[in-house]
This record gives structure tokens, C-alpha cells and sequence, in this order.
């Protein structure tokens, strides 16, 4: 391990972590300038090849999963689309190569991070988004979070999170 890969993993820990409170506490144009910033960057300096294809799918999937919920009523926000919701899943995408590389090795850890983990930034966000979130959409998202987890540990785990 080069000198400079440890705090590559805490930088990128943070950008995520910076993202999530500016799309939480700053809203959806501040979500998405937070968004573009993080990815240009992760894109300069840390991104693997083929790297993007991660940030597009889970950009995919949130606008579907998440957007399914505000439609249903499981989540209730104070106005408007959720973009910096769906801001959120192509951040957490930036991690998977690198600050949670380590996990996806442990699949069952994997999927109880995502089923315990996900839900827990759902309940956290909303607290301070001023936006609702019912148990049954937790339960789906708990759900959700636990089998995309279990299948990039799938696809990931046996490489060190190195694969695009």
C-alpha cells in the first residue's frame, strides 16, 4: 500500500460524509453542485476505469427506489422531486472501491451493514430534512440497501473491491 492510499480512503470517506450533510441540510440545488464537485473530483484523482458505471447504476436505482416512495407516500418531503435524495446514491457509489472496499469481502456483513445501515441514514436524513419516512418504507429500504450490498459484495468481494 502506497503512502498516499490511506488518506485517499479518508479523503474519500469524507467527501461522501461532506455530501451527504450538504444534500441533507442544503437541499437540491445544493445537492446537485455538491454532487458534480465530488464526482469531478473523484473522477481526477481516485476513480478506477469503468468506475462510472457504478455512480450511473445506483443513480438509476435511487431515482427508482426512492422516487417509487415519495410517489406511494412512504416518504413524505417538504416540497418538491427529490434530487438531493437521489444525489445521495451515486455519493455512496463513490465509496464502493475504496473506503468500503474491505467490506464487500464479508458478504453477510455486507448485507446486515446494508439492512442496518441504510435505514439509519434514511431516519437520520429525514430528521434533518424535515422530511417523513413511514415504517413500511424503512422495512423496503432496509430491504434494499441489504440485497445491494449483498451484490456488490457478489461482484466485488473476491477482488478487493478492485473490479469496475
Amino acid at each position: 500500500m502506497s503512502p498516499r492510499r490511506p488518506l485517499a480512503l479518508v479523503l474519500n470517506a469524507l467527501a461522501f460524509q461532506i455530501g451527504w450533510f450538504v444534500c441533507v441540510l442544503g437541499g437540491s440545488v445544493p445537492a446537485m453542485l455538491a454532487l458534480a464537485l465530488i464526482l469531478a473530483a473523484h473522477w481526477r484523482w481516485l476513480a478506477r476505469p469503468g468506475e462510472w458505471r457504478w455512480w450511473l447504476g445506483f443513480a438509476l436505482a435511487g431515482m427508482a427506489v426512492d422516487g417509487t416512495l415519495v410517489a406511494l407516500g412512504g416518504i413524505r418531503l417538504a416540497s418538491g422531486w427529490p434530487l438531493w435524495l437521489w444525489a445521495l446514491w451515486p455519493l455512496f457509489a463513490t465509496t464502493l472501491h475504496h473506503c468500503l472496499a474491505w467490506l464487500w469481502p464479508h458478504r453477510w456483513l455486507a448485507l446486515v451493514c446494508g439492512a442496518v445501515g441504510g435505514p439509519l441514514s434514511y431516519l437520520s436524513g429525514a430528521a434533518l430534512a424535515g422530511a417523513e419516512i413511514t415504517t413500511w418504507a424503512l422495512v423496503v429500504e432496509a430491504l434494499v440497501w441489504a440485497g445491494l450490498c449483498a451484490e456488490v459484495s457478489r461482484r466485488l468481494g473476491g477482488t478487493g473491491g478492485a473490479q469496475a
